[in-house]
């Protein structure tokens, strides 16, 4: 399979993995074995059969930016590259979510987390961990008098 045919193949994949997330509360053991670790599985699964077909024959490294950017000039190692934020960023969802249930936060208040982890994902994280720590101190901080 091609880069592009993988890229058409994986987007949609990741894209129904968010929406089984965002209708977790609605189907919450769907949800967190599909999105939250099926889909991230063959998402990765797929990286590494292409970082094991590309990364040899891709020139520059890790070692710098600029050989990074070159790395990224080799369209399976870049589509590989895309395969590990969607992974990744979709298994951070899915946690989010686990987390979330577990700890009765409100799916409502998970949401706007959930789009900016999708969209920008260490921002959603960051976002979703100060929720979850504010609404923790709120619980147990003692009534003022």
């Amino acid at each position: 399979m091609t880069p592009e045919t993988i890229f058409h193949f994986a987007q949609p994949l990741a894209l129904a993995g968010w929406g089984l997330l965002l209708l977790a509360p609605l189907i919450p053991k769907i949800a967190d074995r599909a999105a939250g670790y099926g889909i991230p599985i063959i998402l990765g699964l797929i990286y590494v059969a292409m970082m094991v077909a590309y990364l040899p024959d891709g020139e520059g490294g890790f070692a710098s930016l600029p050989e990074v950017m070159q790395l990224f000039t080799v369209p399976g190692l870049a589509m590989a590259g895309w395969l590990h934020y969607l992974a990744f960023d979709l298994f951070i969802g899915g946690w989010e979510v686990r987390t979330a249930r577990r700890e009765g936060i409100s799916h409502w208040l998970v949401l706007p987390c959930l789009a900016l982890t999708l969209l920008a994902g260490p921002i959603g994280l960051l976002l979703f961990l100060t929720l979850r720590f504010g609404l923790h101190r709120w619980r147990t901080e003692p009534a003022q008098a």
